[in-house]
């Protein structure tokens, strides 16, 4: 992780450097590209600089408080537990923004929510998936939309896709990336069963331009009417879009805008956000490879979390972290379930990263 850090850091002077060089400044949309990267790692890079600036004066007051110099040396002294804090506040907010790796600090994500076994059941546990995210983005002020959605006549979903946009939304929602389980006695249920029905929840970072290199002739366009559940409210115009990308055979499509245009700058960020992840899993996959160990795979098949109606009950499985909670969270009450993740993982972070002297 130092080394990352030392990476970004590095990365984000030289672009300091770029932003007064003559030729990029006389280059409007090479400007545009250095400006918006180095946006991008201006708070991890500053903090992590600041970081470093205080372990410098640290050491130097250190050498200060050893020296022959008595009234010096009591200085020094009484200066160094200040600058510790200072460190400490610092090196707990650089490991808040680098949980989740080099996508720590994305300020936009794809969201796939999918209905799994369970049928009818299964797609209405989508829809509440995806109203208690919502909500919680709400709480948050994060701005969410709808990419493209298959509802059922029930008011579930098959599937929805969701772009979701504000500060820390990755940091939070890469944890909801799993199997989740839903046990539960149906509404249409007459001997008061209850049913295990399950969701996948995918959440893909979404990159900025400079990430992905996508050019018109890497992907298929294709329109087509669009229309509503049951074939109701057919467009008569071909606003909907498809897109298919020859190299990796992923296909995306849009129809929930009425400007073809809309429907096309929709689906091609779904689509990068795609490639982007697609990119990570195969990273992701070298790296557990050479380690012998899938690290943070995000493996969509995994059973993560369960939610029992009967019991009130919330289980993430990957920290053992029950609550008796349920309505709240299922209404949009999921800080304390993502809050006892990222403590999960700040803790093992903060001990992969080493102890501060």
């Amino acid at each position: 992780m130092r080394e990352m850090l030392d990476e970004k850091l590095a990365r984000f002077e030289s672009l300091e450097q770029q932003m007064s060089d003559p030729d990029v400044l006389a280059d409007s949309s090479k400007l545009a590209a250095v400006a918006r990267e180095h946006g991008s790692l201006t708070k991890l890079a500053t903090t992590y600089r600041n970081f470093k600036d205080l372990n410098s004066q640290i050491e130097e007051a250190k050498e200060l408080a050893a020296s022959d110099d008595p009234e010096m040396s009591e200085l020094a002294e009484a200066e160094i537990p200040e600058l510790k804090d200072q460190r400490e506040t610092v090196w707990q907010d650089l490991l808040d923004q680098t949980l989740g790796g080099e996508d720590a600090n994305r300020t936009r994500c794809v969201m796939e929510i999918r209905a799994g076994t369970g049928g009818d059941e299964a797609a209405l546990f989508a829809g509440n998936l995806y109203q208690m995210y919502k909500k919680h983005g709400e709480a948050k002020g994060w701005k969410t939309g709808i990419m493209s959605a298959s509802p059922t006549e029930l008011g579930g979903f098959k599937e929805i896709v969701l772009s979701i946009e504000g500060q820390g939304v990755f940091r939070e929602l890469q944890y909801e990336s799993g199997g989740h389980r839903v046990q539960r006695v149906p509404e249409t249920e007459t001997k008061g069963r209850i049913h295990t029905s399950a969701a996948t929840v995918a959440v893909m970072p979404e990159p900025e331009d400079v990430d992905i290199n996508l050019k018109a002739d890497d992907y298929r366009i294709d329109k087509f009417h669009a229309s509503g559940p049951g074939g109701q409210h057919v467009n008569k115009t071909e606003s909907a879009i498809r897109l298919t990308h020859y190299e990796s055979g992923i296909v995306v499509q849009c129809q929930d805008e009425k400007s073809q245009h809309k429907n096309l700058t929709k689906a091609l960020r779904e689509l990068k956000a795609r490639l982007y992840d697609r990119k990570r899993q195969e990273e992701m996959q070298r790296r557990a490879d050479q380690r012998k160990t899938l690290i943070g795979s995000g493996d969509r098949s995994q059973r993560i979390r369960t939610y029992n109606f009967p019991e009130n009950r919330i289980t993430d499985h990957r920290i053992n972290f029950t609550l008796y909670k349920l309505d709240q969270v299922i209404a949009g009450a999921i800080a304390p379930v993502i809050e006892a993740l990222l403590e999960h993982d700040r803790q093992e972070l903060r001990t992969s990263m080493g102890q501060l002297d």
